[in-house]
């Protein structure tokens, strides 16, 4: 219902066979590129700000180019991309014809915007080894340790952000590898001219390089490269924060943020598809062996839970299934909302990413009343009769669609007022759905995050329709916290389970917690700085042990009281039916996606110290612009 932005999507393509192979079993050495396209456009969900490729063409005599980029901005980047490389390749036949491909699709989670900001990133050197490209699914919480780590070192950074940081850092690291294969061919196996490079080229571990760069990130991440060279890689984080799924066959190794593109862009079975295992990464030569190497130990799993509940197409098999778990597992929060009165209840969805959970909620609901059909049937004690079973049996549960998703209208207005009024009109009703003044009205969503379209353009247009009650039901739980790694919720301010918990503190009298929590993150945040400019190692050290003290907000009131305040805040007085707001528990996330415990939107409980570091900064910002 409200969109979300999250960073991002990769696909990444190793041909492992020559691209005469290709043109001839398949008509085109494009084989590569036209797949390449069909991964991206399958995750065109993941990322509508911007999008990037890069290609590396292996063994290209001096002279000609041999790393090739395309990036461009906006929901249409992609198509964009790809005719701009076809334009290159109808002026010259050698341009992007190469084996080495990635691609990337961004939604800005930084603020930072422009053509600058997106991926790949490339680093240009004479030597081909050196020649790193990156892109990446991340965010790094610690942005300011990598950059303390490196300017140290001598290095000047251009840009600060993290993905250009991250270029430098490896980049660096890539080139200690090279030196140190340089002086093996020199000193130890004296070789001479090009055998030098050839050494170098032949003999490069990636994992030396990430082995050495990696253990200063914090964040949730996949980060992908390629070298001029030819080598390939894709980490990811040693919690398994963000998804990465890989496919291999003599003929092609490809790598994509989800399984489904891989799925339908190679015909390939699920069973076949595998995940990359947190604090690993598989890395390619340049000759085309694959391997797998672990970079930084593996640690506890903490795969985010809000890729199943949202963000990941739900094409794929297992997130379905979660997501019609979480709307089953609904069922006795609704009930108690309803007062029990499934007969008089219409269920719907706001379209359109809850409808999958809206299935199982629908199903849930089914099996219920079936149980107690059979129930009423077994209470008759005798064989019922026709008319008996007719009454028992006509009583179904009603589904509409009641919310529609209507086009996206242009506010030329600039006045606030009308472009609110125009912004209402955002969603449409199904007039004549329910009876008016009779019939409840549950309607599920996949996520509660800000409340501003419920307030503005939901809970109004639901009440036209005139429903005794409007059950707004969430498939996830409340959305507590910012998050810090790759989706854009940052600000304490925007969520409305804050703003409510903010209201409850002042309306008991409780503004002291506020104070102190302000102080504790202070305490945390001043002394962390003071040791950044002391000892980073030591402000590291202290950084581990650092407590969420937001949690306290929450801790007087119940998940209801919450939920109740949250109501009183999006119901406005024109509104005539009466609103509850229905979410689910931590429990019933962890039951219906029990691979993916990463829940710190939720509870608090980030998987790394810098989220809980950025947590502290973020209320401190907010106490700050509040008072």
């Amino acid at each position: 219902m409200e969109q979300l932005k999250h960073e991002c999507g990769i696909v990444m393509v190793r041909l492992l066979k020559p691209l005469s192979y290709y043109q001839k079993k398949y008509g085109s050495w494009q084989y590569g590129l036209n797949k390449l396209y069909l991964m991206m456009e399958k995750q065109h969900n993941r990322g509508q700000e911007g999008a990037g490729i890069s290609c590396v063409k292996l063994d290209v005599a001096p002279g000609s180019d041999y790393m090739f980029r395309e990036k461009a901005l906006g929901s249409s980047a992609i198509t964009e991309v790809f005719q701009a490389v076809g334009n290159a390749v109808n002026a010259n036949s050698e341009a992007w014809k190469g084996e080495l491909l990635m691609g990337h699709l961004r939604y800005s989670t930084t603020g930072k915007s422009g053509l600058t900001f997106v991926h790949p990133f490339l680093r240009r050197n004479n030597w081909r080894a050196k020649n790193l490209c990156i892109c990446g699914n991340f965010n790094m919480t610690n942005v300011d340790e990598v950059f303390a780590d490196i300017t140290r070192t001598g290095q000047h950074p251009r840009i600060y952000s993290d993905t250009y940081i991250m270029l430098e850092q490896v980049g660096h690291r890539l080139d200690r590898e090279c030196e140190r294969l340089f002086v093996e061919a020199t000193a130890e196996k004296k070789l001479e001219g090009t055998a030098i490079t050839e050494h170098i080229e032949r003999n490069i571990r990636m994992e030396n390089v990430l082995k050495t760069a990696a253990p200063l990130w914090d964040g949730g991440y996949v980060v992908c490269g390629q070298t001029g060279s030819g080598e390939m890689f894709a980490m990811r984080d040693p919690h398994g924060i963000r998804p990465c799924f890989y496919y291999k066959d003599d003929e092609i190794l490809v790598i994509t943020s989800e399984r489904p593109a891989i799925q339908t862009a190679l015909n390939a079975d699920f069973d076949s598809i595998h995940e990359l295992t947190p604090g690993h990464a598989i890395i390619v030569s340049k000759k085309g062996d694959v391997r797998q190497a672990s970079i930084l130990p593996q640690a506890n799993n903490q795969a985010c839970s809000f890729e199943r509940i949202y963000f990941s197409r739900g094409s794929d098999r297992d997130i379905y299934q979660e997501r019609k778990m979480l709307g089953q597992l609904l069922r006795p929060q609704i009930l108690k909302a309803i007062d029990n009165d499934v007969e008089n209840t219409v269920f719907s969805f706001i379209p359109n990413t809850a409808e999958v959970a809206f299935y199982g909620m629908l199903r849930s609901f089914k099996d219920h009343l079936n149980e107690q059909k059979i129930k009423q049937i077994e209470e008759l004690g005798h064989t019922p009769t026709h008319e008996e079973l007719c009454n028992i049996l006509s009583v179904h549960i009603r589904s509409e669609k009641v919310a529609i998703k209507d086009i996206k209208l242009r506010t030329f207005i600039t006045e606030s007022n009308s472009r609110n009024d125009l912004a209402a009109h955002v969603y449409d009703i199904t007039y004549g759905s329910l009876r008016p003044y009779k019939d409840n009205l549950v309607i599920i969503d996949d996520s509660i995050v800000r409340g501003t379209t419920l307030k503005e353009s939901i809970i109004r247009i639901l009440d036209r329709l005139h429903p005794k009650k409007i059950v707004i039901v969430s498939s996830s739980p409340q959305v507590r916290y910012p998050d810090y790694y790759g989706i854009d919720m940052a600000h304490m301010e925007e969520f409305i389970a804050f703003r409510a918990a903010v209201e409850l503190i002042n309306e008991t009298g409780q503004e002291r917690i506020l104070r102190q929590v302000y102080d504790r993150c202070k305490e945390q945040v001043l002394k962390y700085e003071w040791l950044m400019q002391a000892d980073l190692q030591k402000a590291i050290e202290y950084k581990n042990d650092m407590v969420n003290h937001v949690k306290d907000i929450y801790r007087p009131f119940t998940t209801e009281q919450i939920s109740q305040q949250m109501v009183k805040m999006l119901k406005t007085q024109d509104i005539e039916s009466e609103v509850e707001l229905v979410f689910q528990d931590i429990e019933g996330l962890h039951k219906a996606c029990p691979n993916h415990p990463g829940d710190w939107y939720f509870t608090g409980n980030y998987p790394t110290p810098g989220g809980t570091l950025l947590v502290s900064k973020a209320f401190m910002q907010w106490y700050d612009s509040a008072h």
